[in-house]
């Protein structure tokens, strides 16, 4: 996959540790092997994103295999499409599902997401990917860049997401169902209102194609229990009352309820 300068969206060409475009803009390559194609004008605060502990709570989780079921339904379902060219996954933490599924699909992976700590991880552990650090309000590759763009609960840009596909290519969304983690929620709120809407089966530009229900149960114990709440925007929310009640929290047995939605480009 090609890539393009966020300053002036002329092509990169690689040049040993950097990224070169013709009017002179460079980008250095990080040691864990990630570039930071995110410029200063558009970042919306001084470090956006997931912080370093968020990701390392995020991996510790996921490397626990509590959410795998999710991982298994996005390979089961993309194995069963006409997948062609890359995977470019939007918002990609430390890299755990996309890792995953270009693995299964044997199909180039590039990855990116606003948090340089996010991509840093994903860098430093799935050596056979390209991470970028970048924002899905302005893609840093061409038109027609993916055969497969994927957006695992993360914001969906429309516009973007069709711009890089090819056409017939698809488009993969995980959302959280209302009834998302109840059990911590319970927990870290005094009053569990669920006010979330069942998320709507439509993208702007996009042939809904397939609706696949994720459901399934977990129990965690310890600090894994901490490392949930790390990974969701309750983390922002709860109160010091309900961070105690966590705390005192040793073991959980929560539901995770999503949905994965298959789109193909127009």
């Amino acid at each position: 996959m090609n890539l393009l300068c966020p300053i002036c969206a002329q092509p990169l060409s690689r040049e040993d540790r950097r990224w070169v475009c013709p009017n002179s803009h460079s980008f250095d390559v990080a040691r864990q092997g990630y570039v930071n194609l995110l410029p200063v004008t558009r970042k919306h605060s001084l470090h956006p994103g997931d912080t370093r502990d968020q990701v390392a709570a995020r991996r510790e989780f996921l490397e626990g295999g509590f959410y795998a079921p999710i991982a298994e339904t996005l390979i089961e379902t993309a194995r069963r499409l006409p997948i062609k060219g890359e995977i470019l996954d939007v918002g990609c933490g430390e890299g755990y599902y996309a890792a995953r599924l270009a693995q299964a699909l044997n199909l180039p992976l590039t990855g990116m997401d606003i948090s340089k700590e996010a991509v840093r991880f994903a860098a430093g552990k799935y050596k056979q990917a390209r991470w970028l650090c970048a924002t899905a309000s302005h893609i840093p590759v061409p038109d027609g860049s993916a055969g497969l763009v994927t957006s695992l609960f993360a914001l969906t840009m429309a516009e973007e997401f069709r711009r890089v596909l090819i056409p017939g290519g698809y488009f993969f969304r995980v959302l959280a169902q209302p009834d998302h983690l109840l059990g911590l929620k319970s927990i870290i709120y005094q009053q569990v209102i669920q006010k979330e809407s069942p998320p709507d089966f439509a993208v702007p530009g996009f042939v809904p194609e397939q609706l696949v229900p994720i459901r399934f149960s977990f129990t965690l114990e310890g600090k894994q229990v901490e490392n949930l709440l790390e990974m969701t925007p309750h983390v922002f929310r709860i109160s010091k009352e309900g961070a105690r009640r966590l705390a005192e929290t040793k073991m959980l047995t929560d539901t995770a309820s999503c949905v994965l939605q298959v789109f193909r480009r127009d």
